[in-house]
């Protein structure tokens, strides 16, 4: 019999938890895609780097990091440093689909997924890397009113069956160890949503609109 191809799925993250908190299940429940997730930071982190490839074996993923400056301070990096980071990082391969965090990041506020955002839909703009599709990330957190939750209208939105949250909310409390009062186990969105689109050109334009939907 004829095994069914996989979706060739790359996930491009600042941080060690992102591909688990804004995609977690998605990943967990998609078994046709074949994940590789690119985080860009803390790769020298001798805590969090091993605990970003436990959550990997978990997920069913391959992944790589790398080591942008990502201080407290929050001191913006060159469009160009982040391009160069990704395309370092990303296997030069033909992808289905490429997810990444918003260009207003997930929660208010944190530069370096607003940084990585932008840098990867000008790459795909560019043709510097090549996907089929490209989603975003869809959160949002009222200005820090409330705990990032998934945008209802955003293209996708979903409810995540409870297993699949439990094994998710794991990750991050278990894997990563973040305490059960901790921001991160707080956030775990229980709902996942994402903004797609099929063509480079909708993708810029929507990041030059500031992230408003087309």
């Amino acid at each position: 019999m004829e095994q069914k191809k996989l979706k060739k799925v790359a996930i491009i993250v600042a941080h060690p938890d992102d591909e688990t908190l804004w995609a977690g299940g998605t990943m967990l429940s998609e078994s046709s895609w074949e994940c590789f997730v690119v985080c860009l930071c803390r790769k020298s982190d001798n805590d969090r780097a091993p605990k970003f490839f436990k959550a990997l074996s978990i997920l069913r993923a391959g992944g790589i990091m790398g080591d942008l400056n990502d201080g407290p301070e929050q001191t913006p990096l060159p469009e160009n440093e982040v391009k160069r980071a990704v395309l370092q990082l990303i296997p030069d391969v033909h992808f289905d689909l490429i997810i990444t965090h918003n260009p207003d990041g997930e929660y208010t506020r944190h530069l370096r997924h607003e940084e990585v955002s932008k840098a990867v839909i000008n790459l795909w703009a560019e043709g510097r890397i090549v996907t089929d599709e490209l989603w975003t990330f869809a959160y949002e957190d009222g200005h820090k009113a409330y705990f990032p939750k998934a945008d209802i209208h955003a293209s996708c939105y979903h409810l995540l069956p409870q297993n699949l949250w439990d094994l998710k909310y794991s990750i991050i409390t278990s894997t990563y160890g973040f305490e059960e009062s901790s921001w991160e186990a707080k956030t775990t969105p229980a709902e996942e949503a994402f903004w797609h689109f099929s063509n480079p050109e909708n993708a810029k334009q929507w990041l030059t609109q500031g992230g408003i939907a087309l």
